[in-house]
């Protein structure tokens, strides 16, 4: 059974996110945007939602620690000491948001000794709450769902975002000439949609544990796996804004293998 520790903090992340869904509404395509030193987009709604997030969760769980990739104080690595930690991307496909193209969520990751144990993701295009983790099962709003295990075929759809690193094309070249590609400017989504069966499985090469951390459980809980293909991230030890770009797949054990076969991973 769950620890009634456990349960309080998944009751909060989700009053906590929806919480912020009308600031996300009404600043959507609105809001002003400067660009950070690494090159990505901030808005000040990032800035707000980070903050209001982790002032109601922090009151209620002042022993926990809170990671996002707008509030840290330092880029250096941060140790992940406490027993319950949180990972948040205030808005994941700040691009998107800014430029008013719906594809983007909120992200917030509930985490236990680093290892991330439940998702709350708000969709802006569907305008639904995603959440869940292993033990939980994954809910779209109401619904629950899981990730597809449907034999594959010219339809089968595959989110993809392609490298940064143009030395790791040959990977990518073998996805892009067998399956359908979908590229919605938001790795959070990308992945929740593995987990609810709308997507077959995603390959990243450019992605940080905060785009992630919400949406691992969910695809774990769906009876699907994360594989990452540079080196293990989970649990987390340190909250690093600075850390190396993350490669993976997802999907169901079948689509990963297929996915790592067609990368020569």
């Amino acid at each position: 059974m769950p620890s009634s520790d456990l349960l309080a903090r998944i009751e909060a992340a989700k009053r906590a996110v929806l919480a912020q869904t009308d600031l996300l509404h009404r600043e959507f395509g609105r809001a002003e945007s400067r660009w950070k030193s690494d090159g990505t987009r901030v808005t000040a709604v990032d800035v707000a939602i980070s903050e209001n997030i982790f002032r109601e969760l922090g009151a209620q769980f002042p022993a926990d620690q809170f990671f996002s990739e707008e509030l840290a104080e330092t880029d250096a690595p941060i140790p992940v000491t406490a027993h319950f930690s949180w990972v948040l991307d205030p808005i994941d496909g700040t691009n998107n948001f800014a430029l008013g193209i719906p594809h983007c969520a909120i992200s917030l990751a509930l985490c236990e000794r680093g290892d991330p144990v439940y998702g709350v993701v708000y969709d802006l295009s569907r305008r639904t709450l995603m959440h869940g983790g292993p033990g939980f099962g994954v809910h779209d709003g109401e619904r629950e769902v899981r990730v597809s295990t449907a034999p594959f075929t010219k339809e089968t759809l595959v989110g993809f975002h392609s490298p940064f690193d143009k030395a790791l094309l040959p990977m990518a070249s073998g996805v892009l000439s067998q399956f359908k590609i979908r590229g919605l400017g938001t790795a959070t989504l990308h992945l929740a949609y593995v987990a609810e069966g709308i997507l077959d499985g995603c390959v990243d090469f450019n992605v940080k544990i905060w785009d992630l951390a919400a949406a691992i459980p969910l695809v774990r809980a769906g009876g699907g796996e994360v594989q990452f293909l540079n080196g293990e991230q989970l649990p987390m030890k340190t909250f690093d804004l600075k850390m190396k770009k993350i490669v993976y797949v997802a999907g169901s054990t079948a689509m990963c293998a297929r996915l790592r076969e067609l990368m020569g991973s």
